[in-house]
């Protein structure tokens, strides 16, 4: 799969766009991803109140409704038309194809919960939304939001740390490419295989953890 790194791996979509110019649409993502996080947050505490979590289709398409929510008219909407990604020769599945892929992913979520790692649901997650891009734009964002949210449900607590793991993908997105061509390559040999994505995602896991046990022994 041909990688260009120094491209953002973005997709463009085709609605009407609610931003009047680049600076306005900066400030609408910044402020979207601090809304989809406390969103993320509120649902992880749900989760640990009531000690059942399941994820569904409407809460992917919540998140992804706060992520572009105010930028563009398709917040929250499958796409219906064909999507490119720059950056990547992935080309996702038709539109048409979306809800069996997704039915399937949602599937495979849920029936390993009890079984799997959090890593690995969440790395799962991760590359799977990424792979089908369900929306025409915030497809990283939500996938991001989404692998977040049930690391912490199914480790039952919010991960302590400001450097949370959604900000260092989005400071480096680099090795966040190399974990999705790794499982995009398994997959077109018909594995799932997302272990450079588990590996990614403690590494980024333990950063995380490690500014926690800085405060705790008194170090900055």
């Amino acid at each position: 799969m041909v990688r260009r790194t120094d491209i953002k791996r973005d997709t463009k979509p085709l609605s009407p766009v609610l931003f009047k110019n680049p600076k306005e649409k900066e400030e609408l993502e910044a402020r979207n991803g601090l809304l989809q996080f406390d969103e993320v947050i509120r649902l992880v505490d749900k989760a640990n109140r009531t000690g059942d979590f399941k994820l569904n289709l409407t809460t992917i398409q919540d998140l992804h409704r706060i992520a572009i929510q105010d930028i563009y008219t398709c917040a929250g909407e499958i796409r219906k038309d064909p999507v490119k990604i720059n950056g990547t020769s992935h080309e996702p599945p038709p539109a048409d194809e979306i809800p069996k892929f997704l039915e399937e992913m949602l599937k495979y979520a849920n029936d390993h919960w009890d079984t799997a790692s959090p890593i690995h649901i969440a790395a799962y997650l991760m590359w799977r939304i990424n792979w089908i891009h369900p929306f025409m734009g915030g497809n990283g964002r939500t996938a991001r939001a989404v692998s977040y949210l049930a690391l912490c449900a199914k480790l039952g607590y919010r991960l302590p740390g400001e450097n949370t793991i959604p900000e260092q993908i989005e400071a480096n997105h680099a090795p966040y490419y190399g974990a999705l061509d790794s499982a995009d390559e398994a997959y077109k040999n018909g594995k799932i295989d997302v272990s450079l994505m588990e590996m990614f995602l403690t590494n980024l896991f333990l950063v995380q953890l490690k500014e926690t046990y800085q405060k705790a022994i008194g170090k900055k």
